[in-house]
């Protein structure tokens, strides 16, 4: 075989990233007000103390998904200074779509006023984003595609059990976006990506749609201490598995990046690895738990404020439902 020479190698890079959160934000005091009008106790020192978590956001009643993930992937585009036209790829992390199908993607598409490019949908929960950056990399990695819009949306707020004050405290609604395009210079350095069925039954929403009604239970459910458990293990070793990857250590992350469920889980993580709790970007205090949109939304947020240079490494983690569990480490 002739080796080739001369030929540079492709990456992927973020040029832009966006955000957008529904207008209303619930403290905790005005939520355990609202859940005591039910019958459910909780406070603000309660679900601070345990989660980290102060406020979160919930879309209005004509606020659907697709219009989260729409605010955002404009913000990234602008920032990228690309049109939507330009864009060859839109994969979308969610797993609370508007509908069964089509995919939000391509609703997110249709919206944008644009066709041809490919849309489509992932489905790994709080993971979902690192998930969809993992597969838009590779796609652009292979040739196949120049210029992916990667979202992650979530309306947690309509499948959560106000009766159950365990859940219910936790998780928010929002969307973050990022603009990955295809570039000479390096971006995306490594990925991994896992999961394990056999732990299905810890975090779930088992309901579904059969014969015009709903079947199973429509809400969300979680055994809070076996996801701590596997949250806190699964975050440390893929970030040490990406990082052996691309041939890196740990004190060269700038900033971490995970999934914003609990405080604790963040700040366990990051100490696993020797890292200082002041590389870890926090957002859970303000939006909560949005599930596959806390990533990009805490790296949207930590892009705006100038905490996230050029030239950054920066780890990028999801953990969820499934079970699923991921990393992306990405020079910005």
């Amino acid at each position: 075989m002739t080796e080739v020479t001369g030929l540079s190698r492709r990456w992927a890079r973020i040029t832009g990233t966006g955000s957008c959160l529904p207008q209303h934000a619930v403290n905790n005091t005005e939520l355990a007000e609202r859940l005591a009008k039910i019958g459910v106790e909780t406070s603000d020192e309660w679900i601070t103390e345990r989660t980290g978590i102060r406020q979160r956001f919930y879309v209005a009643e004509n606020q659907n998904n697709v219009d989260l993930a729409h605010g955002a992937a404009l913000q990234a585009l602008a920032m990228a200074g690309r049109d939507a036209a330009e864009i060859d790829l839109i994969v979308l992390a969610t797993s609370t779509p508007d509908q069964v199908f089509p995919s939000t993607a391509c609703l997110l598409q249709q919206r944008l006023g644009v066709s041809g490019a490919a849309a489509f949908d992932v489905q790994a929960v709080c993971s979902g984003f690192v998930y969809a950056l993992s597969v838009a990399n590779a796609m652009i990695v292979s040739g196949q595609h120049k210029r992916a819009l990667v979202v992650g949306s979530e309306v947690f707020s309509r499948i959560l059990d106000w009766n159950d004050r365990t859940t219910c405290v936790l998780f928010g609604d929002g969307a973050g976006a990022v603009v990955l395009e295809a570039s000479e210079e390096p971006g995306v350095l490594s990925c991994v990506l896992h999961a394990d069925g056999n732990q299905s039954g810890i975090l779930n929403v088992t309901g579904r749609i059969c014969g015009g009604r709903i079947e199973g239970h429509p809400y969300l459910y979680q055994d809070g201490q076996s996801v701590y458990k596997m949250a806190v293990s699964s975050l440390a070793s893929s970030a040490n598995e990406v990082l052996a990857h691309a041939g890196m250590v740990a004190d060269q992350i700038d900033w971490m990046i995970p999934h914003q469920a609990n405080i604790r889980i963040m700040q366990t993580a990051t100490k696993k690895l020797g890292l200082p709790l002041e590389k870890l970007v926090v957002t859970v205090d303000r939006y909560g738990n949005t599930s596959a949109a806390t990533v990009p939304l805490a790296l949207d947020a930590a892009v705006r404020d100038g905490r996230v240079q050029k030239g950054q490494h920066l780890m990028l983690q999801g953990v969820g439902g499934g079970f699923t569990w991921g990393a992306c480490l990405v020079r910005f």
